[in-house]
């Protein structure tokens, strides 16, 4: 194994969308909603979290490369029993951003489900109706500067 030497690669604009979604009951996103949620406001929580985890992905993922982003944002959209996640990344370096943009995305989703874990559990302390799907690359832009 090892980290693909980007040494010769000249600096370009980079840019990767990425977007996931949580299924969660209706009465659920309603308490996301109306901010009801007992441990505090989940959007902006997962919103720091998604762009704490873009800008850790090398100490998380083997063999990335420590990209210096330059910007980070995450939008997030609510559906009747879901939440969508689109996190926005974005560098002037040698490789892509794509994988920043995965694992912002799905921290975010990871840190709605723990804040939310005690609306969802079942009476058997499970969680029939959560589920976290549809993590994909939207976009990848590559533009010389």
């Amino acid at each position: 194994m090892v980290m693909i030497d980007v040494s010769e690669k000249p600096d370009v604009y980079r840019e990767a969308v990425a977007t996931g979604r949580i299924r969660l009951r209706k009465e659920t996103i309603r308490k996301i909603l109306n901010n009801e949620i007992e441990k505090g406001n989940v959007i902006e929580t997962a919103r720091i979290a998604g762009i704490l985890a873009a800008k850790k992905t090398s100490d998380l993922i083997p063999l990335t490369h420590p990209i210096p982003l330059t910007h980070v944002s995450l939008e997030f959209n609510f559906g009747e029993d879901y939440v969508e996640v689109r996190s926005k990344v974005s560098s002037v370096y040698k490789t892509g951003v794509e994988i920043e943009a995965l694992v912002s995305v799905a921290t975010a989703l990871i840190t709605i489900w723990d804040m939310i874990k005690k609306y969802e559990k079942d009476p058997t302390g499970n969680y029939p109706e959560t589920l976290i799907e549809f993590i994909k690359v939207e976009q990848k832009i590559k533009r010389e500067i």
